[in-house]
């Protein structure tokens, strides 16, 4: 089995509305199949905003390991038994034999009863292609003009990426607009980062496409799959900074 890695992201809601990333799930390895350890965002977290270890792993400088998935991980994802799952993996554009990683790597896990998401680590691949799944973030606060594109969008149509300068609510955002301009939305917040330093390196080679548009009585969230591709020419992603593990 080839490692995966995602990724446990904390939103402080109660100050500054800010998202870090503070744990990382290591799925694969033949010695322990699931391995957890936080990441040096959780420190940065809890020095800036008082962010305290989980119950489940009480220890920011402790690796955990188990022969299964972990409950907070495992509880984010629909019982494969409900009459509902095969139209919750239809949205994800995941077939039946979807495990729980594939399924958290495309839905993020969302629970409105906490302040977590889970999000893939963006592998790139030796000759530096990469390529990811998202549901597009932000598109009930675009033009009226720019939704109604959106509904009319079809599976492969493609979608142009820009780097917004100026957002209201993240400085620096990352676009995606559809092939005539309209801005649509955004992507996730973990991947501006890593998209904005390595699209200054090689500007040119991204590609995203409409993946397919899920319509009412879809959940908002999950209205528009988008799939990003591209080159990063001697570019690891999320490797440094907030996503080094704090434990080996």
């Amino acid at each position: 089995m080839n490692l995966r890695t995602l990724f446990l992201a904390w939103k402080d809601k109660a100050r500054t509305r800010q998202w870090f990333p503070v744990g990382r799930l290591d799925v694969g390895n033949p010695a322990s199949p699931y391995r957890f350890r936080y990441v040096r965002g959780a420190e940065r977290a809890h020095d800036e905003t008082g962010f305290e270890p989980l119950i489940d792993f009480p220890d920011f400088h402790r690796r955990y390991d188990s022969s299964e998935l972990f409950p907070l991980f495992k509880n984010r994802v629909l019982t494969p038994g409900r009459k509902d799952f095969e139209e919750y993996l239809r949205l994800m554009d995941l077939d039946e034999n979807a495990d729980p990683v594939e399924i958290l790597s495309v839905d993020g896990g969302y629970r409105a009863t906490d302040s977590f998401e889970v999000f893939p680590k963006i592998e790139r691949r030796p000759d530096g292609a990469f390529r990811c799944r998202f549901f597009l973030h932000g598109w009930r606060h675009v033009s009226e003009s720019a939704q109604q594109r959106l509904q009319v969008l079809k599976p492969d149509e493609r979608l142009h990426v820009a780097i917004e300068l100026t957002s209201p609510t993240r400085q620096v955002a990352v676009q995606i607009q559809t092939q005539d301009y309209h801005v649509i939305g955004w992507s996730p917040r973990y991947l501006v980062s890593d998209l904005v330093a390595a699209i200054a390196k090689a500007p040119g080679n991204y590609d995203a496409k409409v993946v397919q548009v899920n319509p009412v009585p879809a959940p908002a969230k999950q209205r528009l799959l988008v799939e990003l591709r591209g080159h990063w020419p001697d570019y690891d992603p999320m490797t440094k900074n907030d996503f080094e593990p704090l434990t080996g």
